[in-house]
């Protein structure tokens, strides 16, 4: 007999197939149940909620991102260079992601106050992620301080502004609007990647040669 956490993490497992393969508006608890093979009231006794349920769906994003920035940053040397990485990282995983990454960003879930849930909410983790940034922005004012724009600025309201910036460019690329208004093929990573480096550059400053 399957264990229930096994059950709970099969459930997770179905979710995560859902949202990468037909978007999150598949993420209905009946459709799940039944790709589980089990009644459609058996997921509650896991999820109370559905957005319980699409919470600890949306955290599998998470932890493979977070995946995704600590390899980013491992062979970097500065602070900006890691930056690069780290943005570059998100973007790509964006774009190979659609449907998660729409999950992750939903608003009701991250702002999850009194969902009835013994689970850690997802903006536990979504915040080391932000915090990462910001202690990589602040890494870069110290190694790099010159008095230009973009370098005196408190860490983290610069930090908001990259990831603003990033994430605009992520999801008008995987719209694509952005390779349309740039005519550019919707897999061009070179185009991509240069947009990443104009945000970097707008926020930072121009890198140092």
């Amino acid at each position: 007999m399957e264990s229930e956490n096994s059950l709970r993490e099969r459930l997770v497992d179905i979710g995560v197939e859902l949202v990468t393969t037909q978007g999150s508006a598949a993420l209905g608890l009946r459709e799940i149940a039944r790709r589980a093979g089990v009644s459609h009231g058996a997921p509650r006794r896991y999820f109370p909620t559905h957005h319980a349920l699409l919470s600890a769906i949306a955290r599998r994003g998470y932890t493979e991102l977070q995946a995704r920035f600590d390899a980013a940053v491992q062979g970097p040397a500065t602070p900006r260079e890691q930056l690069a990485a780290l943005t570059a990282a998100y973007v790509t995983f964006a774009v190979e992601n659609r449907g998660m990454f729409e999950l992750m960003f939903r608003h009701d879930l991250l702002n999850s106050e009194g969902q009835a849930t013994d689970q850690p909410q997802l903006r536990e983790t979504t915040l080391p992620l932000f915090r990462e940034l910001v202690a990589l922005v602040a890494r870069h004012q110290a190694h790099d301080a010159v008095d230009r724009v973009g370098e005196g600025g408190e860490p983290a309201v610069i930090a908001a502004a990259l990831w603003s910036n990033v994430h605009g460019i992520a999801q008008l690329w995987a719209w694509g609007s952005l390779p349309l208004m740039l005519d550019a093929p919707p897999r061009d990573p070179d185009r991509l990647a240069e947009l990443v480096g104009a945000a970097l550059d707008a926020h930072l400053g121009p890198a140092l040669r």
